[in-house]
């Protein structure tokens, strides 16, 4: 059985996509707001689990190792990139720490690990540039649920607007429909 190598997984002939790439995360949150993170030893492996069954599956698949707790009130990065470390050692695909504020914590925390780092700016210093966090070393970069609270918090702004004014000025700053129709069908959103 011939065996190739993908994203730090072996899969055996794993077939074609036709969407391209499909992946997933775990994450160290416990789900219980007074005990957010799983001890150690069971974050890792939990992450050992996912990675065998990532293996076994017959399509490609991403496997991100989250560690949580910089945004469940710890301030140890020690900690964190300890946990990352252990997460690449079991395999997962990109490490995450959601949390990272500054730069230099994202330099430090991206050159403790060979995987590829995700920083997610939702928590990050929101003045960072997308050629600064390149020249960290930062492979992938998201943005959590900050588009739809931007979104949202527009919706929110002309609702008030309505209700504590009785004006409608948020109309004049809205583009043409066919401006974001076409902005949507190039893909440039």
């Amino acid at each position: 059985m011939r065996r190739r190598r993908t994203g730090g997984s072996c899969q055996a002939n794993p077939p074609r996509q036709r969407a391209g790439l499909a992946g997933g995360s775990i994450e160290d949150f416990t789900g219980d707001r007074a005990r957010p993170i799983y001890g150690f030893n069971l974050a890792v492996e939990r992450v050992y689990a996912a990675v065998e069954a990532a293996k076994k599956l017959p399509i490609l698949f991403v496997l991100t190792a989250r560690a949580e707790q910089l945004i469940y009130g710890s301030t140890d990065l020690d900690a964190t990139i300890r946990r990352l470390q252990a997460f690449e050692q079991a395999g997962a695909d990109v490490l995450y720490a959601p949390g990272l504020r500054t730069l230099d914590q994202i330099r430090t925390v991206v050159s403790s690990v060979g995987k590829p780092v995700n920083v997610v700016m939702t928590h990050a210093d929101p003045s960072l540039t997308l050629e600064q966090l390149t020249e960290a070393g930062v492979k992938r970069i998201s943005i959590g649920g900050s588009g739809s609270r931007f979104a949202l918090n527009a919706f929110m702004s002309a609702a008030r607007e309505m209700a504590e004014h009785g004006t409608f000025t948020f109309v004049g700053e809205n583009p043409p429909w066919g401006e974001l129709l076409d902005g949507f069908a190039k893909g440039r959103g």
